[in-house]
């Protein structure tokens, strides 16, 4: 690692810890060269995980398009961003743990509709909208009579979600 005042690339690790996610790991380190200290953060590299499109072009999986996209979903609600960043999690963890090299951007925006819907009801609806593309009035109501419907017999369950 470069010691970012003076380019020398021997430095020793003064403090080591974890970081809050648990996925990456914060070193504390001092150049030995001029003995400036510096910050480095180590994660796990994870296997890219290409997504299949609906016009058939794959891309690798980016959970920060994910993060905007629950972001403007969430656009003045009752929903903070550390619970956004969970949900997130949740689907990153979900779309890697499949072990599946690609996954489709359908089951990629199913899991989102699913922690949305847990979050906030409303930002759920505003997801669902672009993402299922409804044309109309009738397509928009027949999904909150749908949603109505499942709370009001206790159907609630994220993975009915489509």
């Amino acid at each position: 690692m470069k010691c970012i005042c003076c380019n020398c690339t021997e430095s020793r690790v003064v403090d080591s810890r974890p970081s809050d996610d648990g996925l990456t790991i914060r070193r504390r380190r001092e150049c030995l060269s001029c003995g400036k200290r510096f910050t480095t953060y180590e994660k796990i590299e994870m296997m890219p995980v290409l997504v299949i499109k609906k016009d058939q072009r794959r891309e690798n999986f980016d959970p920060e398009k994910v993060r905007g996209s629950m972001l403007r979903a969430c656009s003045k609600r009752a929903v903070s961003a550390q619970q956004i960043d969970e949900a997130v999690r949740n689907i990153e963890q979900a779309v890697y743990s499949s072990m599946e090299r690609e996954v489709e951007s359908r089951r990629i925006g199913d899991l989102v509709m699913a922690e949305l819907r847990r979050l906030d009801e409303v930002s759920y609806i505003r997801f669902a909208s672009v993402y299922r593309q409804f044309t109309d009035v009738s397509s928009f109501m027949q999904e909150l009579t749908r949603l109505l419907e499942e709370n009001k017999h206790g159907e609630g369950n994220a993975e009915s979600v489509r």
